[in-house]
């Protein structure tokens, strides 16, 4: 930030030389008094004289310091508590209307627009847009940019010129970021734009015509009666998809995309059909290098050669019905005028979160105008150059966006007007962590601005996610199998042979895809959240993870290891169309692909694992075993009789306690309104985990009905530390004890289980 030099007041003090004062005036003559009788006489005044000029010495280092302002307040305030993130309020119907009278451009108009961002000099890529017939490019610029950047046939704004536009949004906007196409976006609709293309100017359009790929005039007939194949609702769990899967990439997945559904590599049973003509944003593909994260990057390169991944220019596009979204991103994408106030960039988030966010916060208010996202074939060439990324910068995405992805399919609104409507869900999302209260205020600035500019809020139409699905008929679906195209692969060449593995994870994801993963953590998190989720979030529905601290930036929920299970009957409420519950501590392995021909009505348990699952004569036990067997005694008399002669038909003796180390266990959907009931009974006693979980299992059902698919497992509790391969079986359903406590302990463990998925290795 630029802070002008304050000039320097003359001063209107008279002249200070009559009014000196010597010091011989204040202090005794040293001659006539023995030094410390001196010290002594003197010392009040040496002690201030001393403070004083320890204050003056501590002011200049506070001056002199890059954190002066803050250092000096913080000895003069208290820390105070954050201040509530306020709502904007806005009257959009008193906007003072901004018009261009500073540019050279005031009087160009275009109805089509591609803008960009640049920072550095013309690349050939950019000189072939702007060859494209019939659109205008916008080159916007930043701190970066050179500042004798110009390119004939392009209009080029310099910060000097976008500060003279008058925009609000340019007092939230970084100087040194590709954020700076926001300004770009309403310099474009000021002067005319119906089409904007959002675009990189490292990328070459296919075949230099834009036409050619994408539905430019939404409003012709054959534009709107043409039938769009869209991806079907039938699993109203699937909130996200990967459309590279579409075509012909399944081993490729988006950048955006959350890590638990890069699993998802199957393609659709069927599709339905949409009529076109609403399509307002519309995402093409890029070939060479697509839109990827860091890790796909960095797992799957092959040294230094550069990426050229293909997609099937074939393939038909698709849509997104609502209920359903897509990473969108901000250099292959093309936006109508009804959609023309998705195109804010958030400022608050990373650079590489930005335009995905944005992409799923258009999504969902796009459903409120009656629009839907399409994907298309692709559209542009991207060179690999091998210029990645750091993770840190996908930081936002990797945490959050399964979460946010949930918020905004569950999200209403009950406001009457549409930019109501967006400033209320960027509201909730800085209150949901998304990002901060700088994007609400910035939403806020954004709609003024498009206000300012001549914008027309689209209309609301009524929202088809809370109308009853109606049952597809088979007659009405529609059919398309993608191909397989060459692709890359854990760093070598897709062959033939990954058919088979991609076919096992398929049947795995289909057997286990309803079920969701309850998994307890008891070391660190960061270490080892994101790496859980994306082990285990290839296989299950969704993956929750619990710990003795809560931790919001890996999405870590609180319970105590001791009694986890009074906290379950929450998630059961989060996740209300899953079949089953799996629970896993984090010292324990599974081998999903051994558990998949389980039967997912019946409780699993370790009860055939004696090493596990114990029965004890509490009398001849420590006073705790006594404890707990009083309170299971008085919870089992308050159980209904259905639950009595279940547990007692179950227990060995009524002077016995049955204890089950209880590290994984698997609890069906029919099974989980018993589990809540019993929990309930157990109320304010503090009943064990070990103890509660056996009761449970027993007075649910007889143990000899329950599966025995945990009997075969590896337990060795006496294995106190030290892993070892030697020990890991895959053909068995699980392993006990296993620690992983960080990323290379993790890696360990990828490396043993590729033995029984080797698709696993695309992790590493």
């Amino acid at each position: 930030m630029l802070v002008q030099d304050r000039p320097t007041s003359k001063s209107t003090k008279p002249h200070l030389k009559s009014r000196r004062t010597h010091l011989s005036d204040h202090f005794p003559d040293p001659q006539n008094l023995a030094f410390p009788k001196w010290v002594s006489f003197n010392l009040f005044k040496i002690t201030a004289i001393s403070i004083l000029a320890l204050t003056v010495a501590l002011l200049f280092f506070l001056h002199n310091s890059n954190d002066s302002t803050a250092t000096f307040f913080c000895f003069n305030s208290h820390p105070e508590k954050p201040l509530p993130i306020q709502f904007p309020k806005v009257n959009f119907n008193s906007i003072r209307p901004i018009s261009d009278k500073s540019s050279v451009y005031s009087s160009f108009h275009s109805d089509r627009w591609i803008v960009i961002s640049v920072s550095d000099y013309p690349s050939d890529s950019l000189r072939k847009l702007v060859r494209i017939r019939g659109w205008q490019v916008l080159a916007v610029g930043n701190s970066k940019t050179p500042s004798d950047w110009s390119l004939k046939g392009v209009i080029f704004l310099s910060l000097e010129e976008q500060a003279n536009l008058g925009f609000r949004v340019l007092d939230h906007l970084p100087y040194d970021s590709y954020l700076r196409k926001t300004v770009g976006y309403l310099f474009a609709i000021q002067h005319g734009a119906k089409t904007i293309f959002d675009a990189d100017d490292r990328a070459d359009v296919i075949g230099d015509d834009l036409g050619k790929h994408f539905d430019l005039k939404l409003s012709n007939v054959d534009v709107m009666q043409e039938r769009i194949l869209q991806y079907n609702c039938k699993n109203p769990n699937r909130t996200v998809v990967n459309p590279y899967v579409h075509f012909g990439q399944r081993s490729v997945w988006p950048r955006g995309l959350p890590l638990e559904n890069v699993g998802e590599v199957w393609h659709e049973e069927f599709y339905s059909e949409i009529f076109g003509g609403m399509q307002y944003i519309q995402q093409g593909l890029s070939n060479g290098l697509p839109d990827v994260d860091s890790v796909f990057y960095f797992t799957r390169k092959l040294g230094s050669e550069p990426f050229n991944i293909r997609f099937d220019d074939h393939a038909p596009k698709v849509a997104l019905p609502q209920g359903l979204m897509v990473p969108v991103n901000s250099f292959s994408t093309l936006f109508h005028s009804n959609a023309f106030w998705a195109l804010m960039l958030p400022v608050s988030v990373s650079s590489m979160a930005s335009d995905v966010l944005r992409g799923y916060w258009a999504q969902r208010l796009l459903w409120e105008v009656g629009g839907f996202v399409v994907v298309y074939p692709p559209t542009i060439y991207r060179n690999d150059k091998v210029e990645a990324y750091p993770f840190v910068e996908e930081k936002d995405l990797h945490v959050n966006v399964g979460r946010l992805i949930k918020f905004l399919v569950s999200w209403r609104s009950s406001k009457s007007e549409f930019f109501d409507k967006v400033l209320e869900l960027s509201y909730l999302m800085a209150k949901e962590g998304f990002w901060s209260e700088i994007d609400v205020k910035f939403t806020a600035a954004w709609l003024e601005d498009l206000v300012a500019v001549g914008y027309s809020q689209p209309r609301l139409k009524a929202l088809e996610l809370d109308r009853p699905r109606p049952a597809i008929n088979t007659a009405d679906w529609r059919e398309f199998i993608p191909r397989k195209l060459p692709s890359v692969h854990l760093g070598v060449k897709e062959s033939e042979t990954v058919n088979y593995e991609i076919g096992s994870l398929v049947r795995w994801r289909k057997f286990f895809g309803n079920t969701v993963l309850i998994m307890f953590v008891e070391g660190s998190v960061e270490g080892t959240a994101l790496e859980w989720r994306l082990l285990y979030g290839r296989i299950f529905k969704s993956v929750v993870i619990l710990s003795e601290k809560a931790n919001a930036d890996f999405a870590v929920e609180q319970a105590p290891l001791d009694q986890v299970y009074k906290y379950l009957p929450k998630i059961f409420d989060r996740f209300t169309s899953a079949e089953g519950f799996l629970f896993l501590q984090d010292n324990t392995i599974i081998n999903y692909w051994n558990l998949a021909h389980a039967d997912k009505s019946k409780l699993w348990i370790t009860n055939k694992v004696p090493q596990s699952w114990t029965t004890v004569s509490f009398k001849d036990h420590n006073a705790w075993f006594s404890k707990q067997a009083d309170m299971v005694k008085k919870v089992v008399s308050s159980m209904p009789v259905h639950f009595q002669v279940s547990y007692k038909e179950s227990s060995t003796s009524d002077q016995s306690l049955t204890i089950c180390s209880s590290e994984v266990f698997y609890i069906p959907r029919n099974f989980v309104g018993d589990f809540v009931d019993l929990v309930s009974l157990v109320g304010h006693f503090n009943i064990h985990q070990k103890v509660a979980i056996p009761m449970f299992f027993m007075a649910m059902d007889l143990p000899e009905k329950f599966d025995p698919i945990l009997s075969t497992m590896i337990y060795k509790p006496e294995t106190l530390s030290g892993n070892s391969s030697i020990s890991y079986s895959a053909q068995v359903p699980a392993l006990h004890p296993w620690t992983v406590s960080n990323e290379v302990g993790f890696l360990k463990l990828i490396r043993v289980m590729a033995a029984g998925d080797p698709l696993l290795m695309e992790l590493i």
